[in-house]
């Protein structure tokens, strides 16, 4: 007898409302994170959004409060944002994952996450796709390892590529399940996640790399207007 692969296609509705995913994401049993999670965080921002960016997972604040990059690591992003000179009003933020895998921890204190594995990030995959079919950005930023080999495959290593547009991933998955209607000069641009700027030795050499990185996606959403 062949296992079931984990996937969260099932729970997927057709739509052209963000809203109505959203929803149905609420009830998402596509594998077993839900167990362990208070709720699914989907993404928010503008459906007709510039700029798309993909983080990892929801932390332990976000899965409390049920909104993406609302924590610590959030705030950050969006101070990198303002001083890289993005509209922060017209960005939609999301996660490969949308459940928080954590380890247990005491009453009271914070829980610490878990990187997702390549089935938990495959099983979340239709939810992500499902977004990008109904958004249409001009540029899409994968935030950290998880998301970056999400989007662009598992051979990519943001350590080394970090920082430069990329054309969607034909070579790892149809562009067609990422870029919907996306205009015809979208890339992709992978760079660190805020939380590794936090936990960085030297937190205003990485918060300076992150600002850098997305200065290009500006520097190129200004030279495509």
């Amino acid at each position: 007898m062949t296992d079931t692969v984990p996937t969260a296609a099932p729970f997927v509705p057709a739509t052209e409302d963000l809203d109505r995913l959203r929803a149905a994401a609420q009830g998402c049993r596509g594998c077993d994170l839900y167990k362990d999670a208070s709720q699914t965080v989907f993404g928010e921002g503008p459906p007709d959004a510039e700029v798309v960016m993909v983080g990892e997972q929801p932390g332990d604040i976000e899965d409390r409060r049920g909104h993406p990059f609302v924590g610590p690591a959030g705030k950050l992003l969006d101070r990198a944002i303002t001083d890289a000179g993005l509209d922060r009003s017209r960005t939609y933020v999301t996660n490969a994952v949308k459940h928080f895998k954590h380890k247990p921890a005491a009453p009271g204190k914070r829980r610490i996450h878990s990187s997702p594995d390549r089935i938990e990030i495959m099983a979340c995959r239709p939810w992500l796709v499902a977004e990008f079919s109904l958004l249409h950005p001009r540029a899409v930023i994968a935030l950290g390892a998880v998301a970056a080999k999400g989007l662009l495959g598992p051979s990519f290593r943001v350590t080394k590529q970090r920082g430069v547009p990329m054309p969607w991933p034909e070579s790892a998955y149809r562009p067609e399940d990422f870029a919907g209607e996306a205009h015809d000069d979208a890339f992709v641009l992978a760079t660190i996640h805020p939380s590794a700027v936090l936990r960085a030795d030297d937190r205003d050499a990485a918060y300076r790399g992150l600002v850098d990185d997305l200065r290009v996606v500006t520097e190129r959403l200004a030279a495509g207007r």
